[in-house]
Order: structure tokens, then C-alpha cells, then sequence
């Protein structure tokens, strides 16, 4: 065990050392800044929570409570770094108040109804979630003052995918076949129309993120996460569209240009109010070789199992062009490919083996800033 630690640990000191360039988010920025983020007990909003801190932000979080079973709130500690309320975004008078006690300068809004085949199951709940509750988050926010800017995190799903594989300019048209999708898309349209109509001098914009990996997901019908349960039960994970290829992302370099772009909306006047934060297609892999290299990162590549869908309402392929950002926000992903398959299988591999993953995820953190 001690060996295995000290050779995971020696391919991490790698991995940084090996980052390519590229823009990350500036402390002088975010120290001290009001921050309100939805979504904390969340994959995604977990991440971000814990990096907020690290750069010194004020933050107060509203989301709802986490779910029954492992997940990074709990296992990472985001309590501890932020004013954590536990309010539905359905619920307008929580939201208003919230809004009112933490007068946020900054608005990261991560909270949703993010899983598809839950979305067919629930449409309701899925629509209410995300668009009613960004509705309702929105008009909270209207003349408040102080606010510098509101960053709506939407979905690589919101495109009107026409099976062509080809990767998704932020000026393509918006659809969505699956409740959770469509919904994503009316939400960036309400966006936008919010913004129009009552935030005149405030910029508020959508951020499209593609299919992100990383250590602490723990939802359900997610690749990464089936994994995960795979390795632990060591029961097969069965792969339903093994020849899906998606624009894989470490959640690292995703919450960057999140961050990166909500700096840009807050201090650079022109700054598009919609951008995509995705991988280079080159960098897309199947479900299939996907599932592969992590299980064998694992240690454990014989847990896999094809019974192959004859129909999906998922696209069969999903890919982002992000050259906006790159050439708007100097950003770029970093963890690309294997690298961001070892950093995710790392992350794992030390909660499985009972290691300090408050410790851990934030060394994560500040190991891609540069501070370590």
C-alpha cells in the first residue's frame, strides 16, 4: 500500500509539472469578494466551493441538501469553507431572502437537475429545477446593488444536435430532445431574456461546460461514478452506448473557465455573454475506451460489461468548439486525456483507501493554481 501511495503520489507531482500554460483565476480577484453559488452539494459546485476558498472568497452557497450515500460535500467538507444554506430554488422567498442576507457581488449559478435519464423519469421536477428556479434566482437578483456579475451554468446538450458529430459554436441553435436537455436550453434562453429586459448595466451570462470527470462524482448514470461502484462492489459496470463519444473534461479545467469567465464578465466591458468551456475534439474518447482506461487505472479492468442499447434519446456524439475562450480568456484545458482519466482514478483510489479527501481535493486545487 505504502509503495502504490508513493507511486501515485510521484505521478501527481508529474502531472503538474507537466501542465501546459494557460490562464488561471487570479486571487487579487476573488479575495474577499461576496459570492453566491448555487449548487454546493454537488459534483461541480463542490469543486468550485472549495476552490472559492482557497482564493480567499466570501462564500455563501444555497442548494439542496445532499443526497443519501457518499458524496464530496460531505466527504471533502464544503461545510467548513462556506455559509451553506439548504433551500429548494422552487421555493422564491427562500431564494429572495438569501439573496438579501449575503448581498453576493459575484453569482456562480451551478444548481440543477443535471442527470438525463432522471429527467425522463421526473420531467416536472426537471423543468421546475432548472428553469423556474434560475427564474426565480434572476429575479431575486434584480437591483441589487453592488452586483458585478451572474454566471448561469447551462449544458453542451443545449445545441440542436443533428447527429452530424460536428463540434457546437456558441451560435448554433438551441434544442433538446430529452427533458433534461430542452430544459437546459430554455434556461439559456431565459437567461438571456432576463438579462435583456433587467440587468442593464450588470452582465449576466450562460457558460456551456461539456460531460466533466473528476474525483467525488457520485451521481447515478454516470460513467465515472458506475465505475467507481464497480471497483467497490466488484460487480460488472454494464456500458448501454459503448461507441458514444463525448467531450470528456476534468472538472478542474472546467470550473477554470468558469472562473476565468466570471472575472472577464465583472472587470473587461465586451466580454461575450455566452461561452463555451469544453476539450478540443481531438481529445474525445467512446464510452468504451473510456470505461477501459479507468478500470485498468483501477486495477480492476476486467469489470466491464457491453449490453448495447438499440435506441437512446442520448446523442450518439457531443463535441464543443472552444476557441472563444481560449482566445477570450487566455484559457485552456490542461488535464487532457489520460491525464485527466489518472487524476480521476488517483482522486478515488485514496477515498477508497480512507485518506483525508478535505486535505487531498483542496492540494488538488492548489496544485493546479500553482501555489504547490
Amino acid at each position: 500500500m505504502e509503495k502504490r501511495r508513493c507511486a501515485l503520489e510521484e505521478m501527481e507531482r508529474r502531472t503538474v509539472k507537466e501542465l501546459p500554460p494557460g490562464s488561471v483565476p487570479s486571487s487579487s480577484f476573488w479575495s474577499g469578494k461576496r459570492v453566491l453559488l448555487t449548487g454546493q452539494t454537488g459534483f461541480k459546485g463542490a469543486w468550485c466551493a472549495l476552490w472559492l476558498a482557497e482564493l480567499g472568497a466570501e462564500v455563501t452557497a444555497l442548494a439542496l441538501p445532499p443526497e443519501e450515500g457518499p458524496c464530496l460535500y460531505r466527504e471533502a467538507g464544503v461545510d467548513l469553507v462556506c455559509d451553506s444554506h439548504f433551500a429548494d430554488l422552487g421555493d422564491a422567498a427562500s431564494v429572495t431572502e438569501i439573496v438579501r442576507q449575503s448581498q453576493p457581488q459575484i453569482v456562480l449559478h451551478m444548481a440543477a437537475q443535471a442527470l438525463v435519464r432522471r429527467s425522463m423519469r421526473a420531467p416536472e421536477t426537471t423543468w421546475r429545477t432548472n428553469v423556474m428556479g434560475t427564474l426565480n434566482l434572476l429575479n431575486a437578483l434584480r437591483d441589487l446593488p453592488g452586483l458585478e456579475a451572474v454566471l448561469v451554468v447551462t449544458s453542451d446538450k443545449v445545441y440542436a444536435n443533428d447527429g452530424r458529430g460536428r463540434s457546437f459554436r456558441e451560435a448554433d441553435p438551441l434544442g433538446g430532445k430529452d427533458p433534461y436537455s430542452a430544459s437546459k436550453a430554455a434556461c439559456d434562453i431565459l437567461v438571456h431574456s432576463m438579462a435583456q429586459s433587467y440587468f442593464p448595466s450588470t452582465p449576466v451570462a450562460t457558460v456551456r461546460g461539456g460531460n466533466v470527470i473528476g474525483g467525488g462524482d457520485f451521481s447515478e448514470d454516470r460513467l465515472v461514478p458506475d465505475c467507481v461502484r464497480a471497483v467497490v462492489s466488484g460487480t460488472p459496470i454494464v456500458l448501454r452506448q459503448p461507441k458514444s463519444t463525448r467531450p470528456w473534461q476534468h472538472v478542474l479545467d472546467c470550473l477554470c473557465g468558469y472562473l476565468l469567465y466570471a472575472e472577464a464578465l465583472a472587470t473587461r466591458h465586451g466580454t461575450p455573454r455566452t461561452m463555451n468551456i469544453g476539450p478540443e475534439s481531438a481529445h474525445d474518447l467512446p464510452v468504451l475506451a473510456f470505461a477501459e482506461q479507468l478500470l485498468a487505472e483501477m486495477g480492476r479492468p476486467e469489470l466491464l460489461s457491453i449490453r448495447e442499447e438499440t435506441s437512446s434519446i442520448e446523442a450518439a456524439k457531443l463535441a464543443l468548439d472552444p476557441s472563444q475562450a481560449r482566445e477570450t480568456l487566455g484559457w485552456r484545458d490542461r488535464l487532457v486525456g489520460t491525464a485527466a482519466i489518472d487524476a480521476t482514478a488517483r482522486w478515488y483510489q485514496a477515498w477508497h483507501a480512507g485518506e483525508d479527501m478535505n486535505k487531498l481535493t483542496r492540494q488538488e486545487i492548489k496544485a493546479y493554481q500553482g501555489l504547490e
